[in-house]
């Protein structure tokens, strides 16, 4: 993939810690995707694993991202810190993060429990109840899509 230089290089969020702390805190990613000429974009909350350098989104079983994925795994995402639009500045404060890597529809148990973890423990300040709740017994995991995004490279921006 041809890299792409940043414009705005007064812009530009190189510190490796920010990138990852946009990630940890993040809430959300809008993912593209595309098969053929036919392009996808969906928005899904999501969980940062620092440690796999990779994001994990869950998903049903079925349906148009799950197809899209088979044909093409190659995937570009935005996670987006909103600070706001400042008024009478016609600006906006923010802080995205732009990833490009390769979704996989992860099969393996342990690895959708895991991924499971990864996104109830980044979105939930108590996941136990949860879990609980949702995951009753290890066939659980057998009802539900988990994707895992290995992160190739990432690049950050922000804004006033």
């Amino acid at each position: 993939m041809t890299g792409y230089h940043m414009r705005r290089k007064d812009r530009e969020i190189s510190d490796p810690a920010e990138l990852r702390r946009i990630l940890r805190e993040g809430k959300y990613a809008v993912i593209a995707m595309c098969r053929g000429n036919e392009p996808y974009v969906v928005t899904l909350s999501y969980g940062y694993d620092q440690s796999e350098h990779a994001c994990y989104f869950h998903a049903a079983l079925q349906g148009q991202k799950i197809e899209f994925i088979r044909e093409n795994p190659q995937v570009c995402a935005t996670v987006i810190e909103d600070g706001g639009y400042l008024a009478d500045q016609c600006a906006h404060r923010y802080a995205t993060v732009v990833l490009r890597g390769e979704m996989t529809l992860l099969q393996d148990r342990a690895e959708k429990e895991h991924g499971l973890n990864v996104i109830l423990n980044q979105l939930e300040r108590n996941p136990a109840p949860i879990k609980a709740r949702t995951v009753k017994d290890p066939a659980a995991y057998d009802r539900v899509a988990v994707l895992r995004l290995a992160i190739r490279d990432c690049s950050g921006k922000r804004g006033s």
